[in-house]
């Protein structure tokens, strides 16, 4: 899966906007930024919108952070010796287990939108990040055409929204994370942001 589609050039600033925010936590949530990302992140300011206070927020996590101690972050958040603190797996979230009838379902709508499983992820497809990076590929036109806005909002609904903002509000709160409650942070503002758009759009 990739989050960028031929198409993205032609898009409204916004559409880029919204694909770079998934695109973003997709990435941050695959994996431990290194000193380069880290870097990248610590040049973000933000504005004084809702959303922008949580970019500006991240940006000095980041300037804060160091590429070892962001590792075990991650390490201890997501993976650890027999699980990490969180579970970020949409049938996990939704049903208490994994494997549920929720990632059967996102299967089913994955091969309807041609979105192919990468070679070489362990992880199921309903893993926070990966349906982040779907989001930002349904926005790009990373699979075919940019999905229109019904297809956005009904893949969000299904796959997204009923789980996503209680992961990002268990991360801001975790007692284990520092750089990455900024994450949470961004990632809960964005749903609701998101959710409230589509929601206006009907």
């Amino acid at each position: 899966m990739s989050p960028i589609g031929d198409d993205a050039s032609a898009l409204p600033d916004e559409e880029i906007l919204r694909a770079q925010a998934y695109g973003l936590l997709a990435g941050l949530l695959s994996r431990a930024p290194d000193a380069d990302a880290l870097t990248a992140l610590a040049a973000i300011e933000g504005d004084d919108s809702v959303l922008g206070a949580a970019y500006a927020a991240l940006g000095a996590a980041a300037r804060e952070a160091t590429p070892r101690g962001v590792a075990e972050e991650f390490d201890a958040l997501f993976i650890g010796v027999g699980g990490g603190e969180l579970t970020p797996f949409g049938s996990y979230y939704r049903t208490g287990f994994l494997h549920e009838k929720p990632l059967a379902d996102l299967r089913g709508d994955m091969a309807r939108l041609g979105i192919e499983r990468a070679e070489g992820i362990a992880e199921s497809e309903d893993h926070i990040a990966a349906l982040c990076e779907m989001m930002a590929g349904l926005i790009t036109g990373a699979f075919d055409a940019p999905a229109d806005l019904d297809e956005q909002r009904a893949f969000f609904g299904r796959h997204v929204e009923p789980w996503a903002p209680r992961f990002f509000a268990d991360l801001e709160g975790s007692p284990t994370a520092r750089f990455y409650r900024a994450v949470g942070t961004l990632g809960r503002r964005f749903m609701d942001v998101e959710g409230q758009a589509f929601a206006l759009a009907v």
